[in-house]
Formats: C-alpha cells, structure tokens, sequence
C-alpha cells in the first residue's frame, strides 16, 4: 500500500500563492521552496505538489451529455477587438420545445492565467444548476490560455488592464443580449476574477443582477454606490490580505443600501475553491460557498 502523501507546510503553499501571483519570480519560488524541508520529499516533489492537477478537478466531462458547449468570439471594440470564450447551456433548455428556452446567464471569469480547465468545469457546473454560462478568456489578443498556468500568468502581465476591462464588459452584454439568455445576468469570479465581478457590478449598474466575488479586491469605497446588483462575497481565513478588506466592503455596501452577504471560511487559504490544486483546496469551505452561491443566484437571477 503506498504511502500517504505528506502534507506540505503552509509557508510552501504561501510560495505557490506569491509566485502564480506574479509577486516573485520562477527562480525564486524554487529557490524558497528547496530550502523547506518537508517530509523527506525533494524540492521536485514539493512543486509537483503545489502545481495544478486539471484532471483530478474535473467534476463534469467535457463530454457530458446533458451540456451543449461552443466557443463563441464577442466583439469588443472598445477592449482588444474580440473576446473569445467557452458558453455552455444544458442540453435539456434546448429540446423541450422548438425554441430554446431562455435562461439567466452568469459569466466566469478566470484567475490571473487565462481561462483554464478549472474555469471551464465551473461553467459546466453552473449549466448543470440550470444556468446559462460564459466564460470568456482574457488572453484572447494573445493567443488565449497557451495550455499551462506558468506561461499563462506570464502572458497575463502583458494585458492592458483598461482594455482587459473593456473586454469583459463586452462579453457580459452580449450574454445578457443574447436571445436564448432572459436578459438577467450576474458574474462569478476567483482571484483576479472576484476583482472584475466588483468591477463589473459598478461599471453594469443596473445590467449585472448579482455578483459572486471569490477572493478578490473590493472596488473603491467611492464607487460602490454604483452598484445595483447583490453582491457575495467569499474569501479564505487565512488569505488575510484579502480577508480583510471585507470589513470596510461590508460597511460601505450597507451605506450604499446593496443587498450583501460576505463569509470568511475557516482554515481556508486563498484559492479554496480550486480544486485543481489540493493543496489549496479546502472541500468543506468550497462546497459550502459553491451552495451559497447557486442560491444566490438562485435568488437574484430567477423571475419571481
């Protein structure tokens, strides 16, 4: 019978968060990482580890029947010319009748690497719970996500920020446009795309129903009167610098008279819901949050 698997310290998935992060560089993420020693296991073992395992956090199949999936290009005139990204719908919305069934639409948007496997399955997720979903890729004027989260993060820093902005917005309207969609969205996102789920319910206003940010950066306190739609937020215990920014969002979303809930989950680090990665990956937090956030949508998507 082999060996259980050693769990590595935290101070080794703190290294993983700062280098997909862009905060250190490759070189200096294995150097710190060869200075732990954990367990017995080699330096190669460690980062093998920490690095993302895409088929172990598959939950539903590419493949799966009860999806209809497609890539679709969006024009963005105002960001980088086009957005490309992967939409899915379950296959039953479009076969109970000769026209399909119109259902709310919730956008994904992907971490700092570009839209992902990960990212994909969330989509599929959320067109199992009877959504409509887009996940666009930011890495699209690039070439699109190159296949691996190193070289997507690298890819990543070479964005104009404005125009990546410009991008999702183009995408989230032509979701809520289109004529299968009831034209009630909200937007979903992790890291740098909890951040532009905040950024997009300010830019939206009244056109973004709901916003479910993972652990990402609030807007600015001055902009969140702008908001419309009814944010929850999630964020890591652990993950401090960014759990701690929830007490000031929470303050000024009540003063703006915003529907809101926020959760700071217990033992959990940055990225918990990710479980592509196990070490970051906290089960009881990321099925708590996932629940939280279908009802939420639930809610605030569905006609009354």
């Amino acid at each position: 019978m082999p060996a259980a698997k050693p769990k590595l310290p935290a101070e080794a998935v703190e290294l993983y968060n700062q280098f997909i992060h862009g905060f250190i560089s490759r070189r200096v993420f294995f150097e710190r990482v060869q200075r732990l020693a954990v367990g017995g296991l080699a330096a190669s073992a460690v980062i093998e580890a920490l690095m993302p395992d895409y088929a172990l956090g598959q939950q539903i199949a590419r493949t799966d029947d009860r999806l209809r999936a497609s890539y679709q290009t969006v024009p963005s005139p105002q960001g980088n010319g086009s957005i490309k990204g992967y939409l899915v719908r379950p296959t039953s919305a479009d076969t109970r009748a000769e026209t399909p069934s119109r259902l709310p639409g919730v956008l994904v948007i992907h971490e700092n690497r570009g839209l992902n496997p990960h990212i994909e399955d969330i989509a599929r997720r959320l067109a199992l719970a009877n959504f409509m979903a887009f996940a666009p890729d930011g890495l699209t004027s690039l070439g699109g996500y190159p296949g691996d989260d190193y070289h997507g993060g690298q890819l990543f820093m070479k964005l104009d920020p404005q125009k990546l902005t410009e991008d999702f917005v183009a995408a989230a309207r032509w979701l809520k446009a289109r004529p299968d969609c009831t034209g009630t969205i909200g937007a979903t996102g992790f890291c740098f795309g909890g951040s532009m789920a905040n950024r997009l319910a300010v830019r939206l206003g009244p056109d973004l129903a709901a916003a479910v940010p993972y652990y990402g950066g609030p807007p600015q306190a001055e902009d969140v009167p702008k908001i419309h739609a009814a944010v929850l937020v999630h964020h890591g215990e652990l993950d401090t610098r960014l759990a701690d920014t929830w007490p000031a969002y929470d303050k000024a979303l009540s003063e703006a008279h915003v529907p809101h809930e926020g959760y700071i989950y217990p033992g959990a680090v940055h990225g918990f819901n990710c479980d592509a990665t196990p070490e970051r990956y906290n089960k009881a937090a990321a099925e708590l949050a996932w629940q939280r956030t279908i009802d939420w949508f639930n809610k605030y998507l569905r006609s009354s």
